[in-house]
């Protein structure tokens, strides 16, 4: 039984080492984005939120484009988690193979997802692209709005990390030629 346990203790304390060292991995911090943004031109930057949270947080124009990873089921609601359903976007990789071509990028191309904290869809939209044949795939690491403060009078409120709080380029609006839409 001792040896079972000290098994099963060992087993818990390597899993809790490499699902962080795979997150650290393929994570890239927002400033470390804006700067490779800025200087390389062989990177596809797309924020995978639903374009309605973008119209509610905000936005930066430092994205190539909006191409959701998870969207809103309006019609839908989860009980568990109290909110609309998500589904996956059944166009998500079309859409990033678009995006790479039109920018005359192929499947070799750094791609970096954004989305609000980095958790529900940043690292799996990621995770989703390597899976998929594209090996150069990251994620902004606490996304556009950070983590939420856990204590003290501004508990629950995004204030700390991710790119709104690293002091780096966002608007409040999205900009229409970036955000997804089904207009065009």
């Amino acid at each position: 039984m001792k040896k079972l346990l000290s098994s099963i203790v060992v087993s818990a304390a390597l899993m809790a080492t490499v699902m962080p060292a795979q997150a650290s991995e393929v994570g890239i911090t927002p400033q470390a984005t804006y700067d490779l943004v800025q200087q390389d031109e062989q990177v596809l930057f797309i924020d995978v939120r639903d374009p309605v949270e973008i119209m509610f947080i905000g936005f930066t124009d430092s994205v190539d484009l909006n191409i959701p990873y998870l969207m809103v089921d309006r019609t839908q609601w989860d009980s568990d988690k109290n909110r609309f359903r998500l589904y996956q976007n059944p166009k998500f990789i079309q859409q990033v193979e678009q995006a790479l071509e039109a920018r005359g990028l192929d499947h070799n191309a750094t791609i970096i997802t954004l989305c609000r904290s980095g958790s529900e869809r940043g690292l799996p939209s990621a995770n989703y692209l390597i899976e998929n044949g594209f090996k150069n795939a990251r994620y902004v690491i606490n996304g556009f709005q950070g983590s939420s403060v856990k204590e003290g009078d501004k508990k629950g409120f995004r204030i700390q990390n991710g790119w709104q709080n690293s002091s780096l380029p966002w608007q409040a609006k999205p900009n229409p030629d970036k955000i997804h839409r089904v207009d065009r």
